[in-house]
């Protein structure tokens, strides 16, 4: 399996060309990097020790002990968990994402190695990251959006990211054969109004350019897009996610439930 690792790059101004702040670099297992080097994630413990943050996404037995076997596992390689979110279960397996540190010297490929070291386990991807996991992230953002509807959608396109540690989030809708963007969070790509004939959405779904037509830029950096229906008029949200992975069906489903919730605020 092929893993993705999402590598800082510091703030780059969005042009037409819509690079988003983030450059994706695909690597194999024994790859080294310098992701650590970045500024996002980076953490000092108490001791006095820069520590950088990752986020990685394992798919692993679901049998009982196979969690604490991963964890001791990165333990062992020097890695200090922060906490962990279930992505989905299903099938025998279990996808979970772990909130991780290690000291800013090691390089991020040792939590590759460690984790795998456990049998039936696959690391899916590793991304820097900020902070711990939060699962009662769609609670706060439909309170703030219900607190201040009139902010509702830009509220909505910049809380989504950080529920769905993506990298950014675009409110659209079309009008006849052009459609343009309501709302968008601060990393989003650059466009200009463009033609989305797969608006108006009955559900939501994983967006596949060769199939639904997208700007280019929205596919910059190997990004998997997801996009659910928000409300009766045609309006969607799309979220991108540089580098991967790819949204799993659970994820899907919260999305779908959290733009359910707030169309249904919004309306109101």
């Amino acid at each position: 399996m092929t893993v993705t690792r999402v590598l800082p790059a510091g703030r780059i101004g969005l042009t037409e060309s819509g690079i988003p702040p983030r450059v994706a670099v695909p690597t194999g297992h024994g790859a080294r990097d310098a992701a650590a080097e970045g500024h996002e994630g980076l953490a000092e413990s108490r001791e006095g020790v820069c520590r950088v943050s990752f986020l990685l996404r394992v798919v692993l037995p679901d049998r009982p002990g196979s969690l604490g076997a991963v964890a001791t596992a990165l333990g062992n390689a020097g890695a200090d968990i922060l906490g962990v979110d279930v992505v989905e279960r299903s099938d025998g397996h279990a996808v979970d994402d772990l909130a991780v540190e290690l000291p800013s010297g090691r390089p991020p490929d040792v939590l590759i190695t460690a984790a795998e070291s456990v049998p039936g386990v696959e690391v899916e991807s590793v991304r820097p990251h900020s902070g711990r996991l939060d699962t009662a992230r769609e609670l706060a953002l439909i309170e703030e959006i219900t607190n201040d509807p009139k902010e509702g959608l830009a509220l909505l396109a910049e809380g989504v990211p950080r529920i769905f540690r993506a990298g950014w989030a675009i409110v659209v809708v079309r009008e006849g054969t052009r459609a343009y963007r309501l709302a968008q969070s601060a990393a989003a790509p650059e466009t200009v109004a463009a033609e989305l004939p797969w608006l108006p959405l009955e559900r939501t779904i994983v967006i596949d350019p060769e199939v639904q037509y997208v700007p280019v830029p929205w596919t910059a950096l190997d990004t998997e897009l997801a996009a659910a229906p928000l409300g009766l008029a045609p309006r969607a949200l799309v979220v991108g996610r540089p580098g991967g992975p790819a949204f799993r069906p659970s994820e899907l489903a919260r999305l779908t439930h959290l733009t359910g919730i707030i169309a249904t605020v919004l309306a109101e």
